[in-house]
């Protein structure tokens, strides 16, 4: 069989050395053979093992799945989705929502690879073209008849899908986020964009028309719009509480658990793909979903509210607190950081933001990989003029510190990590998890 992960190879399998942006196959060769690799596909290099030398073997990968494997996946029907935010919450709920009208579908992506249940944790949002067609392969095993997938501009950047040809693709919105890498909004929108490239010519495009980017992805002649603008499926109105959320839908009345106008938008992408398909009957379905882990998870604690969620931008950081500034809360107190080795350009923007929007904000690590803590915090607050903050570095002692300051009626936001269960410090792992966090010091 063959294999790009050195670590999986059995006795009598085949070991291909693929060249990737931050590792090189080739330096796992010999580890590949000491654990029973036959024979190996390389760029260079001689070895005690058979040994077949090729110009590329990434476009060998490529070649060799569409010869040895289209054909059995060539029926399952694939929809992708980009966009900054919204991309989990939108593909893990239409996933769920076919699969309860009926329509086997998986999904892939930040939270992982379902079918019915979690199969297995991804290590990318968007994982690479070898692991997404072995993941094809069990959905053709147990049946799926479409696939969802969140497709990140990295992934889209590195060509990591390039040969994959989607039947429908959705385009949330385009905000401050991975700058780091691609340098410029244009350069952002283009490695996105080219996602829309991808569908094939009978594919459908959906199309958020309220985003100042949109022109971007109404490039395809079977585009469908959606949004507040006038739109395909126009969004009429919509009314946020504390337990649900109620919005029309070209004068089509939905009510969800969701909570927040983001929320609208992610549902109503939802909406507009079930409707394209063919369903005219999916409102019970859409009252009862529940958000995917750490989108905007609710604990209650006495008569106090407790939010985890996975904002990590400056535009979901602003819609998060946005929504929750509607329900009348007494006090808002947030908890937020940012990651380390990773865009600085948003940080002050996400402090000012929970400042502002906040009574309280306290500023906590999240991630800090190699970057020094405190010049993460120096870089939210060296330009605040807002004082109503206080510095916690160690995030458990953070998220007690906020639970301690809810009287009655109160909201706690825990952003940033959401579903993440773990903190990157330096080359550590260690096991974290917000939620888990909020429910010991509750307990206690």
């Amino acid at each position: 069989m063959l294999k790009i992960d050195s670590r999986q190879v059995l006795k009598g399998d085949t070991f291909l050395a693929i060249k990737g942006i931050d590792f090189d196959g080739h330096d796992y060769i010999d580890e590949a053979i000491s654990n029973g690799a036959s024979k190996i596909i390389a760029m260079h290099g001689l070895y005690d093992v058979e040994t077949i030398i090729v110009k590329d073997t990434n476009e060998y990968l490529k070649k060799y799945l569409l010869d040895n494997y289209y054909d059995k996946i060539k029926d399952i029907k694939i929809i992708g989705m980009t966009g900054t935010n919204g991309k989990t919450t939108t593909c893990y709920i239409l996933h769920k929502c076919l699969n309860k009208l009926g329509v086997k579908s998986a999904y892939i992506g930040t939270i992982g690879f379902y079918i019915d249940d979690k199969i297995k944790d991804l290590n990318n949002t968007t994982p690479n073209i070898y692991d997404f067609y072995q993941m094809l392969l069990k959905c053709q095993e147990e049946g799926c008849k479409y696939v969802v997938v969140e497709v990140s501009s990295h992934a889209l950047a590195y060509d990591r899908l390039d040969i994959v040809k989607f039947d429908m693709v959705i385009f949330s919105n385009l905000t401050k986020d991975h700058l780091d890498y691609h340098k410029t909004f244009e350069n952002y929108a283009l490695a996105k964009q080219k996602l829309f490239k991808q569908v094939k010519e009978d594919g459908l495009c959906f199309v958020n028309v309220d985003d100042s980017y949109k022109d971007y992805f109404m490039i395809n002649e079977n585009t469908i719009t959606y949004g507040f603008n006038d739109s395909d499926y126009q969004i009429k109105e919509y009314e946020v509480s504390k337990e649900k959320t109620i919005f029309k839908v070209n004068d089509e009345e939905y009510v969800t658990k969701l909570l927040g106008k983001h929320n609208v938008y992610n549902l109503t992408s939802v909406i507009a793909v079930l409707k394209q398909m063919g369903f005219s009957s999916f409102k019970d379905i859409i009252s009862n979903l529940d958000a995917p882990r750490g989108r905007m998870e609710a604990i209650k604690y006495n008569d106090n509210l407790i939010i985890i969620d996975y904002a990590h931008t400056p535009d979901a950081v602003l819609k998060v607190l946005t929504t929750v500034s509607e329900f009348n809360f007494d006090h808002i107190y947030t908890i937020i950081g940012c990651g380390g080795n990773r865009d600085s350009s948003k940080r002050y923007e996400m402090a000012l933001y929970a400042t502002n929007m906040s009574n309280m904000a306290i500023f906590t690590n999240d991630n800090p990989r190699f970057e020094d803590p405190n010049q993460i915090i120096e870089d939210m607050t060296s330009k605040l003029d807002n004082s109503n903050y206080e510095i916690i570095l160690n995030r458990q002692k953070a998220i007690a510190k906020g639970i301690q300051k809810l009287q009655k009626n109160d909201i706690l936001l825990i952003l940033g990590k959401g579903h993440e269960t773990y903190q990157v410090i330096e080359d550590r792992v260690i096991h974290f998890d917000d939620k888990e966090e909020v429910l010991n010091i509750i307990r206690r």
